[in-house]
């Protein structure tokens, strides 16, 4: 590192925990955040700040006055274009240093398997079940740590799935792909627009966890917020050995 980066991380590399060594990690690391709305928007903005070398934000939504009320990633100016070109423009003011990708799509089949292959960590900040399982299988496939966020109304909640680890559950492990499941979208239901910073901070902070090889990040946990009372609940969970995504995908020796 240069001395201006010296400077700019410094808070990061008094950290025992981080220090240079991990500094170095996050300068050399690419992070995949799928979605640039209310969760992907403290999420990339914290990764960017934390100087994540590359940042490939993807959103094939555009940038509306109603999503003003919580995706700090965009501005009033900003209506209309493409979220992942907003993002990439924002990102830019706060680190230049960072190469951010803007992809403008919604992320499947073969597009979705080369960006996790590329990726260090992926963070889940999308709203439909859909997409959520794609990573997902995407992420075991390629043995890439995923970190998984949600937030409606005054409920939010985060795990983290490490595929890396043979004990690891995967997101279809504790959501399978085909329950009856209600989703509820912000667009009817609503969204405190807290919440969602709070929900996307923590994945950008269990993303960094991940890259620095710091802490103990949130596998086979999942914890749930009420931002109504301001309580936290932690539920354990374990891997499902007839998972239809992740059963029997125990790592061999030499892989990721």
């Amino acid at each position: 590192m240069n001395d201006h980066q010296l400077l700019r991380y410094s808070r990061h590399i008094l950290l025992d925990e981080i220090g240079i060594e991990g500094q170095q990690r996050l300068l050399a690391a690419t992070a995949l955040v799928v979605g640039a709305g209310g969760l992907g928007s403290p999420a990339a903005l914290y990764l960017a700040s934390a100087g994540v070398g590359t940042i490939i934000l993807a959103d094939s939504d555009s940038v509306d006055l109603s999503n003003l009320q919580r995706q700090v990633l965009h501005r009033q100016e900003s209506i209309g274009a493409a979220k992942a070109t907003s993002g990439k423009k924002t990102l830019a003011t706060i680190n230049p240093e960072v190469e951010v990708e803007a992809v403008v799509a919604r992320l499947g089949g073969e597009q979705l398997t080369r960006l996790v292959d590329r990726a260090d960590v992926v963070l889940d900040c999308c709203d439909n079940f859909a997409t959520r399982h794609a990573v997902n299988q995407a992420c075991v496939r390629q043995r890439t740590p995923l970190v998984s966020g949600a937030a409606v109304r005054f409920a939010g909640q985060l795990s983290v799935f490490d595929s890396r680890r043979d004990d690891a559950p995967c997101y279809n492990c504790l959501f399978p792909e085909g329950d009856d499941v209600d989703e509820l979208r912000c667009a009817v239901t609503g969204v405190f627009a807290p919440l969602t910073g709070i929900i996307g901070a923590l994945q950008a902070a269990e993303a960094l966890k991940l890259l620095t090889a710091s802490g103990d990040p949130a596998v086979g946990r999942l914890l749930l917020f009420d931002a109504l009372t301001l309580d936290w609940r932690s539920v354990r969970f374990a891997r499902d050995p007839l998972c239809a995504v992740c059963a029997g995908s125990a790592l061999r020796p030499g892989e990721r």
